[in-house]
């Protein structure tokens, strides 16, 4: 899952949000992640374990063989994006926060421990903040944007950009997908979630 979805996943729970939001593209390895405050840990082992699941679900594996012939490897990363488009889109099936609320409340707890991120989080900070993601994530022009940026960060290999034309195309089969997986990934993080608070 991507960005969205890890930070709705950790129930409102600041320091595990932060955790959950950073263990992605910060080097963040092994039991490097015991540096960390203890809530934070927590959020960053409830992300490994959101992946894992993620990853292996027969489900997200449909959304991403639609994809595979045209991106390969990348098609994960991109079914990653697209679910987080119509988790946006439909926010209030899910939060009683509108999500322009939620997403300026996330910034501030970003904020607030400005001193807890990894560098990489600190660096990224200003430009999230400026075209304000999380909200994007909710128009196909947003998604565009995104898929754009991540086609430029692998030196224009793996041709992401073109992905926006498969969601056109495929909406209505991504968007059953999403929610049907998301569904069951709910369940599962809550459970994981409470699992590590007990054990940590």
């Amino acid at each position: 899952m991507n960005y969205l979805a890890h930070i709705y996943l950790s129930e409102n729970r600041p320091k595990v949000t932060i955790g959950n939001f950073i263990a992605d593209g910060n080097g963040i390895r092994g039991k490097s992640y015991q540096k960390f405050p203890k809530d934070i840990q927590v959020g960053i082992l409830l992300h490994r374990q959101i992946d894992t699941f993620t990853d292996a679900h027969p489900t997200v594996r449909q959304s991403t063989k639609r994809l595979h012939e045209n991106y390969g490897h990348y098609s994960g990363i991109i079914v990653d994006i697209f679910y987080d488009h119509f988790l946006a889109k439909n926010w209030l099936n899910y939060s009683d926060i509108a999500l322009e609320d939620y997403a300026q409340q996330f910034y501030s707890l970003l904020d607030t421990n400005f001193s807890d991120l990894p560098e990489r989080t600190r660096y990224l900070l200003p430009y999230m903040k400026k075209g304000n993601w999380l909200l994007s994530y909710a128009s196909l022009k947003g998604i565009e944007k995104v898929l754009i940026g991540m086609d430029k960060r692998t030196n224009n290999q793996s041709q992401m950009h073109l992905a926006i034309t498969d969601l056109q195309t495929h909406y209505d089969a991504f968007e059953t997908e999403f929610t049907s997986f998301f569904e069951e990934l709910q369940t599962f993080s809550h459970h994981k979630l409470k699992t590590i608070l007990d054990t940590i």
